[in-house]
């Protein structure tokens, strides 16, 4: 966990992570496939809840997640037509294969970024004379 865990009082602190943990559950496919599956993606109080939960969307919160897809999921976990498609496995097998798509992507982005950001932070600094040189 990137921060430091708020100061609370032990239930409040409790309350925290498990919310953590739950929130960051919902960046596994298979797991809204099984909530799904058990009907609590139907139930009122359920849904109230992930509503509840983007809270987690805040920087003062998100700041703490280890996996910040998740904060996708639950906003797309608000709209009753995804949460009826969870029931369907193969709906759960799409999002996971296009999550890895995203991730191995991101990751080779990512690289190459960094080495033209590199290239370039060396191409702007000045050459450093050269030891001779400089003993003349």
């Amino acid at each position: 966990q990137s921060g430091i865990l708020p100061t609370f009082n032990e239930q409040a602190r409790h309350r925290f992570q498990a919310e953590l943990e739950f929130v960051q559950c919902l960046a596994n496919p298979y797991y809204l496939n099984f909530l799904a599956q058990r009907g609590f993606l139907k139930e009122r109080p359920f849904i109230n809840y992930l509503k509840y939960l983007l809270y987690w969307k805040e920087p003062e919160y998100s700041k703490f997640l280890k996996y910040p897809h998740c904060l996708h999921m639950l906003e797309l976990l608000q709209y009753e037509h995804f949460r009826k498609e969870q029931v369907n496995a193969q709906c759960a097998k799409f999002i996971d294969e296009q999550q890895l798509l995203h991730w191995q992507h991101y990751s080779r982005k990512r690289t190459r970024l960094q080495q033209a950001l590199a290239e370039q932070q060396q191409a702007q600094q000045p050459p450093q004379p050269h030891g001779n040189a400089a003993a003349k």
